[in-house]
């Protein structure tokens, strides 16, 4: 028997029609507890990871202004915690090899896809962010049951599962909020 999946798959390509067609094949296999976000930019895509939690993101490797190793850097950096996969038609080691190494690639996929296989990937890495979620939250309250946690730890650690980034903000000297350089491609 399957598990039931859950979660937020934020699916990255510049061509429109890979997108929905990712969104139409993944929709009926993944479940109505998986909610799926296309984007069709990478700078689309930040503003969606700085909107929302996403348990899983997938992007296409060659995007115009904005590649997927650039993008899935940055996600590394606001959402440490996501699931991060390439799918490309260029299938390349010395690439593959660099995503594994400088953001943690959870896997390096090529189109043309075959939908089963995909739907076992995303399955798997759905499963595999459910199990890191868990057991961080199952470290946090053994730490906090030996009361080496205040109750603001506590909250932050609960408020930043939630919404990851929440809780690091920098500010500068005049009172204003910092945002780091790689998100200040957004304009």
């Amino acid at each position: 028997m399957n598990p039931v999946l859950h979660g937020n798959l934020l699916l990255v390509d510049d061509e429109v029609s890979i997108t929905s067609a990712l969104h139409r094949a993944l929709r009926a296999p993944l479940g109505n507890q998986v909610k799926i976000v296309t984007c069709n930019s990478g700078k689309e895509a930040i503003a969606e990871m700085l909107a929302r939690r996403f348990d899983v993101i997938v992007s296409d490797l060659r995007m115009p202004h904005m590649g997927g190793m650039e993008l899935l850097a940055t996600a590394a950096e606001i959402q440490p915690e996501c699931v991060r996969l390439i799918l490309t038609g260029t299938a390349d080691f010395a690439t593959a090899q660099e995503a594994v190494n400088k953001f943690g690639l959870y896997r390096y996929l090529t189109k043309p896809w075959d939908i089963e296989e995909l739907v076992k990937h995303l399955s798997s890495a759905l499963i595999h962010s459910a199990e890191q979620r868990a057991q961080k939250d199952q470290a946090v309250q053994w730490v906090a049951s030996q009361g080496q946690l205040s109750a603001e730890a506590l909250e932050r650690h609960r408020l930043e599962s939630m919404e990851p980034g929440i809780t690091r903000v920098e500010w500068d000297e005049h009172g204003c909020l910092v945002v780091p350089t790689s998100w200040g491609r957004l304009e």
